[in-house]
């Protein structure tokens, strides 16, 4: 018999923050994340249109319409960001994020770094960079340990 080789718990999480992923309806950029306190996993999150709304899968793309590019005008988007509908199915269902790690593919913008801030997240592993350096400074300044980790190899 081989060797088995188990995943740290960050792998572990952020795996399933890919799966997540696989659930976004946007034609962009697919986000999935995962919310974790005491290694037990709280609540789920990925991209896409509000509950009830059609979503880019079904009317296409206003962003890319528009030619507008990554990491700016978030307001001109229908999709709801995977972190934002994390901390929002938390709240739906009273689990604290408090003291909590984020797992999300990609880093947080800084709408999100807002509200993870705000949420009392003390820690956020990502995989995928995103174009804002104003999320990164205010992550670091509130004091959020913000943690890059490559892609496991199977």
């Amino acid at each position: 018999m081989g060797q088995h080789e188990r995943p740290s718990w960050d792998e572990y999480f952020m795996e399933i923050a890919r799966l997540a992923a696989s659930r976004s309806t946007c034609l962009r950029r697919q986000v999935g994340a995962v919310m974790v306190r005491d290694r037990h996993i709280i609540a789920t999150g990925y991209n896409g249109a509000p509950h009830g709304i059609r979503h880019c899968l079904e009317v296409g793309c206003l962003r890319m319409e528009l030619n507008i590019p990554s990491g700016e005008r978030h307001e001109l988007c229908l999709g709801v960001h995977a972190e934002q509908n994390l901390i929002v199915q938390a709240a739906l269902h009273g689990s604290s994020p408090a003291g909590g790690t984020v797992y999300t593919t990609t880093q947080p913008c800084i709408l999100c770094a807002k509200l993870i801030v705000n949420a009392g997240v003390r820690r956020v592993v990502f995989q995928g960079d995103y174009p804002d350096p104003l999320a990164r400074r205010v992550l670091d300044e509130a004091g959020v340990e913000l943690v890059r980790i490559e892609p496991r190899t199977k």
